[in-house]
């Protein structure tokens, strides 16, 4: 699982940790800014043991978008995981995180075989890229608690946040990723 020895290597993705989906943003999620002070835990975790990082930084360019628009400072990492400069940001413009971008490229330049992977949102570019990154043969840890979402609605039906976020984590544990909080996985490196 968690391990620096061996042939395995693990990589940090951060993903659409952005002003946006901040207080404020145009995109406000739930416990968002929980969820970024895990990640930031996490980010510092890896810096110092020398592991790669990954920023994935999400730019809407449909038409008729209104949040990530290239230019705004909504579209901006957030603060608190800023990224130093000789870290790899990677611009996407679609819920999976490997789809035209450079990741699969970097993550194999850097003989990355885990990847634990955090940011937002639970529903959309997290469940996508971390579904991906098993077809792509990937071993994931997905960062429960550094993750969030939003309220959903099918139909007439209202689905809050926590019970969104709930049922992506559920259906990508096992399967897909190993799903813990970040305590557990701190615990164990």
């Amino acid at each position: 699982m968690t391990s620096s020895s061996g042939s395995m290597k693990e990589a940090l993705l951060l993903i659409d940790i952005q002003n946006d989906y901040f207080p404020g943003g145009s995109m406000e999620l739930s416990g968002m800014e929980d969820a970024a002070k895990k990640a930031a835990c996490l980010l510092k975790a890896f810096r110092t043991s020398g592991k790669p990082v990954f920023f994935i930084k999400h730019l809407s360019t449909r038409p008729g978008a209104a949040f990530f628009i290239p230019g705004t400072s909504g579209a901006d990492i957030h603060a608190s995981i800023h990224p130093l400069p000789e870290e790899t940001v990677i611009e996407k413009n679609f819920p999976n995180s490997f789809f035209k971008t450079e990741l699969l490229p970097c993550l194999k330049e850097e003989n990355v075989t885990n990847l634990v992977i955090c940011g937002a949102m639970s529903h959309m570019c997290i469940d996508t890229t971390v579904r991906a990154a098993k077809e792509l043969g990937f071993t994931s840890i997905l960062i429960a608690d550094a993750c969030a979402t939003r309220d959903l609605k099918f139909e007439n039906e209202k689905v809050p946040a926590h019970t969104v976020h709930a049922a992506f984590m559920a259906a990508l544990d096992g399967m897909f990723a190993n799903v813990m909080t970040a305590e557990k996985y701190l615990s164990q490196t």
